[in-house]
C-alpha cells in the first residue's frame, strides 16, 4: 500500500527489482495484479509495477464521485513516491491506456515508450446532451448503485470466460480471485459501486486528441482482432485513424485475441512488450 493524494493505493510488483522498470495501468472494473499472465511471461527481465487505481481491486474508495483527472494526478504521484526513473515506460489497457495517452501528451517530457493496448478513446459527445447527463447523475446519485453478485467464484470465473473465450478455466478462477471478495451476501467484486454513475462531464474527444498529438513518446498500438475495438479502429483509419494522432506508432494486431489481450494471448503481449521496449 501506498499512499497517494489522500488515497490507499495497491501496489503490484513483479519480477526484478534491480531490471528497468515497466509501468502498467489497468481498466476499468479490472486490477493491477490481473497483469499476472503477461509478468509471468516476462519473468525477471523487467521490475513491473501495476497498481490498483482508486476505487478498484485492494485500493481504497473514494467518498463519493470519482473524476478521470485524478487519475493523472494519481499516476504523477505515484511516479515520485516509488522513485521510478525518468523518463518512465508506460503500459496501458482500456481506461489505463486513456490515462496514459493523456499524461504522456500533458508531460510529454516524463515517458519515453507508451504502449496503449485497446485505448483508443470514445465517440465525440454532443454538447447539447449536457442537461440529460446532469440530470441522470443527479437523479442516480441520491442511492448508491450496486454490482450483482455471484453465487461463488466459479459463478464468476464463468462469466469471465463469457466475455474472453480464451481464458482458460484455471486463468478464469484465477482472475474471479482477484477481482472479488466473499461477504454475507455472496461473492462481491472488489470496486467502488460508485462508479457505475455516469459521469455528468461528457468526454470530449477533441480535448484527448489534442493530448496524443503532443505526445513525444515512442508509441505502440495493440488490438485484438476479434475486439470490438478493432472495429472501430478500422473504421477510423479509413480516415486517417490512430495514424493522425501516433504518425510514427507501430501497431500489434494479435490474432483471435478479444479486448482483454492480458487474459487472452499473455505471452504474444508480453512479445510485444519485450520488442518494443529495447528499442
Amino acid at each position: 500500500m501506498v499512499e497517494i493524494r489522500g488515497i490507499d493505493l495497491n501496489v503490484n510488483e513483479w519480477g526484478d527489482k534491480d531490471a528497468e522498470t515497466l509501468l502498467y495501468l489497468h481498466g476499468w472494473g479490472d486490477t493491477g495484479s490481473s497483469f499476472q499472465f503477461v509478468a509471468d511471461e516476462l519473468g525477471d527481465r523487467w521490475r513491473v509495477i501495476a497498481p490498483d487505481w482508486r476505487g478498484f481491486g485492494r485500493s481504497a474508495w473514494n467518498a463519493a464521485s470519482y473524476w478521470f483527472p485524478d487519475y493523472l494526478a494519481d499516476l504523477d504521484h505515484l511516479v515520485d513516491a516509488l522513485g521510478i526513473a525518468e523518463p518512465i515506460k508506460l503500459i496501458g489497457h482500456s481506461m489505463g491506456a486513456n490515462v496514459g495517452g493523456l499524461y504522456a501528451g500533458a508531460l510529454p517530457a516524463r515517458v519515453s515508450h507508451f504502449i496503449n493496448v485497446e485505448g483508443f478513446g470514445l465517440p465525440e459527445t454532443n454538447p447539447a446532451d449536457s442537461p440529460g447527463r446532469y440530470r441522470d447523475w443527479l437523479l442516480k446519485s441520491r442511492e448508491t448503485p450496486a454490482f450483482r453478485t455471484y453465487a461463488d467464484f466459479e459463478a464468476l470465473a464463468e462469466h469471465l470466460k463469457g466475455r474472453s473465450p480464451l481464458l482458460c478455466e484455471e486463468r478464469a478462477e484465477f482472475v474471479a480471485r482477484l477481482w472479488a471478495r466473499t461477504t454475507g451476501e455472496g461473492i462481491e467484486l472488489r470496486m467502488d459501486p460508485n462508479h457505475k454513475l455516469p459521469n455528468p462531464i461528457l468526454y470530449r474527444r477533441a480535448e484527448a486528441e489534442a493530448c496524443w498529438r503532443a505526445v513525444e513518446a515512442q508509441v505502440l498500438l495493440v488490438i485484438g482482432n476479434k475486439s470490438r475495438f478493432a472495429r472501430r479502429l478500422k473504421a477510423d483509419q479509413e480516415s486517417g485513424g490512430a495514424k493522425r494522432f501516433f504518425p510514427d506508432a507501430d501497431t500489434v494486431v494479435v490474432d483471435g485475441a478479444g479486448h482483454m489481450i492480458h487474459f487472452e494471448a499473455p505471452a504474444e503481449l508480453a512479445s510485444a512488450i519485450d520488442r518494443f521496449m529495447r528499442l
